[in-house]
């Protein structure tokens, strides 16, 4: 609650700018403060207020990235196939994600239906993108865990996918372990979510789950 009460009482110092302000900036320096401040290196060069206010406002204003994943909105049907470990008999079932853009078009909410070894799976996860550190965010958590997994990843243009990766609690192993998620947009109304995990015995990767989603008309 503390850094939440600074954040916000920081944003309303930056955004507080009297009309009557005189501008004492070098336009320069203030031009190479924008520039700069698209990196998240630290910096000990003091930032212009005019500056700091474009930042903010850079941040909190939804981008392209934003208008892509409002695009994913809907109710969509999925198919899921999961392997339990390289080279397994593979498990079907089915699944209904219904995504939604929320706090302004800022964030992505997604609630999952379906089932799993016959017992009902729900689950819902959050998609962002930081307009700062130019990476997608995700979170997930569901109803046969207890803990939250988060991902970071990049767009690839020429395939048309998100890669996210992170780490994510194997209750088996008791530790945390590296996975990695693949989400393809195959067109407008089709889209393919793989999940690769950790072999226990190995430690090498290996396709644990493959999601063919259809977004329902």
């Amino acid at each position: 609650m503390k850094r939440i009460t600074i954040t916000i009482c920081a944003a309303a110092l930056f955004f507080a700018c009297k009309t009557n302000d005189k501008k004492t900036e070098d336009p320069k320096k203030e031009e190479a403060a924008v520039a700069s401040a698209s990196t998240t290196q630290p910096s000990n060069e003091p930032v212009p207020d005019s500056v700091m206010q474009k930042n903010w406002m850079a941040y909190m204003t939804p981008s392209k990235e934003h208008a892509l994943m409002a695009s994913w909105d809907g109710t969509w049907n999925g198919e899921v196939t999961v392997w339990m470990k390289p080279g397994g008999e593979p498990s079907k079932s089915t699944t209904v994600a219904t995504n939604k853009m929320i706090l302004g078009g800022r964030y992505q909410l997604s609630n999952h239906k379906g089932n799993f070894g016959g017992m009902p799976f729900e689950g819902m996860s959050t998609l962002a993108f930081d307009n700062v550190k130019k990476i997608f965010m995700s979170t997930w958590m569901d109803n046969m865990g207890t803990g939250i997994m988060t991902g970071e990843g990049n767009w690839d243009e020429s395939t048309k996918s998100i890669t996210l990766k992170g780490k994510v609690m194997d209750p088996g192993m008791g530790k945390d372990v590296d996975y990695r998620e693949v989400l393809t947009v195959i067109d407008n109304d089709h889209q393919r979510l793989e999940m690769f995990g950790q072999n226990s015995k190995d430690g090498k990767e290996f396709k644990s789950m493959e999601i063919l989603y259809t977004r329902k008309k």
